[in-house]
């Protein structure tokens, strides 16, 4: 019998081999591992931020208490949880929340209002006050108008007839009184002066012209506050901040605002304004030309009447609220306008004039002169135009209003009933 000999060197090589396998082998198993706790911890952030979407799910479906956080249970899982928080932010309601699955943490607010049916939206809604509809020059009603049972006809203002093939473009329904807001927004407007009260100290805040000041929606609100007059002047301000006056803002074309909210008597928009905001006033908000103010932008007037001498009671007496958008701004989101009911009321409560433009929503429960374009919906108690010194009644005189350019993704005003929808995420 022969017996075969090995070099050493074949010994060394051989058990190199095995080592440099063995480790091919571990590292295999260790990535195998690796990636199957790394699609676990995907998995989990996956499962948390879609479980922050079925929040908002619920809190559109279900009656969540208002300021205040509900926390509920996805799973049977102790450490499935999602917390919503309700409340506002100026106009618009405001939903906070925050999902949890172990040790992973995710949240997402937004903005919340109402979208109408895609098939059956409304251009005009006027209140049934048992007068007609009169059209008159270069106006143009385009989409589904609820109208008076007295109808539409044209009319004759300054020898200027009515100049269109039709009268409405679209479907016509018999109107009666306006549609309710939504009763939790009406509560929300006559009670925002009065939640500076509510402010902690930590939350004032200094502002000088020149800069700038950011606030992330996911911190509490920043308040600028003054009893006098606020003029925003070369300054940008961006997110969770909250402008105050008792008197009179005003912002100027050198300020840039970004999802802010302003609330004082009287607020004036100067020329060349650009932005994004809601003005919220209880006198007075005039826009000046060549405004443009972007989605979602809200101008929003509570009406408080207040006589020129103590205890009068003749409406001729009182003071007029208005919103007085001037010619060629523009403004996309909502015009609203609440006041009180008058007798004698002669006068524009809103007043869009030539060549300015809304993409949204004119709400006014008082007198609408529309010499503009909105593009989207009117909801008015009564038309009125004023020409050559003489009032007409429920009179549109060159006046456009044409739903379908508006997107059919917009989002706006609720009313009572009304399905809820995002209107836009925040930081």
């Amino acid at each position: 019998m022969h017996w075969l000999k090995l070099k050493a060197g074949a010994l060394q090589l051989t058990l190199f081999i095995a080592v440099v396998i063995a480790l091919l082998l571990s590292a295999f198993i260790l990535l195998v591992h690796t990636h199957k706790k790394f699609q676990v911890q995907t998995d989990f952030v996956i499962e948390t931020a879609r479980n922050t979407d079925k929040g908002f799910d619920y809190a559109f479906q279900n009656r969540v208490p208002l300021n205040d956080t509900l926390q509920i249970q996805l799973t049977e899982e102790p450490n499935r949880a999602v917390k919503i928080h309700r409340d506002y932010w100026g106009v618009f309601e405001k939903i906070l929340s925050i999902s949890q699955t172990k040790n992973k943490r995710f949240t997402k607010t937004a903005l919340v209002g109402a979208k109408q049916s895609g098939d059956n939206r409304t251009a005009l809604y006027v209140q049934d006050n048992n007068k007609p509809l009169v059209l008159v020059g270069n106006t143009k009603i385009e989409g589904i108008a609820y109208i008076p049972k007295q109808g539409v006809k044209s009319g004759t203002i300054s020898g200027q007839s009515y100049y269109g093939s039709q009268l409405i473009y679209g479907q016509t329904k018999t109107s009666s009184t306006l549609p309710k807001v939504a009763s939790e927004i009406i509560s929300q407007i006559k009670s925002i002066e009065n939640q500076i009260s509510k402010t902690s100290q930590s939350q004032f805040m200094e502002f000088k012209d020149g800069k700038s000041y950011k606030n992330s929606f996911k911190k509490p609100v920043k308040v600028i506050f003054s009893n006098s007059n606020i003029n925003l002047n070369s300054i940008q301000l961006t997110g969770h901040i909250l402008v105050q006056s008792k008197t009179r803002i005003v912002v100027e074309a050198t300020s840039v605002l970004k999802d802010v909210v302003l609330i004082a008597p009287e607020i004036e928009i100067k020329n060349n304004v650009k932005g994004y905001f809601q003005a919220i006033a209880s006198k007075s908000i005039r826009v000046g030309s060549n405004v443009h103010l972007e989605y979602p932008s809200a101008l929003v007037l509570n009406e408080k009447q207040l006589g020129y001498q103590q205890g009068a009671i003749n409406n001729n007496h009182l003071e007029t609220s208005f919103i007085y958008i001037e010619e060629n701004a523009v403004i996309k989101g909502l015009v609203l306008f609440l006041g009180e009911e008058k007798t004698n009321n002669y006068k524009a409560q809103i007043e869009l004039n030539e060549n300015a433009t809304l993409y949204g929503e004119l709400y006014c429960n008082q007198n609408t002169e529309l010499k503009g374009t909105v593009y989207g919906t009117v909801f008015t108690n009564n038309f009125i135009a004023n020409q050559s010194g003489s009032v007409y009644q429920n009179h549109i005189y060159n006046g456009n209003i044409i739903i379908n350019k508006l997107p059919e993704e917009y989002v706006g005003l609720s009313f009572n009933g009304s399905k809820k929808e995002i209107l836009k995420w925040l930081y």
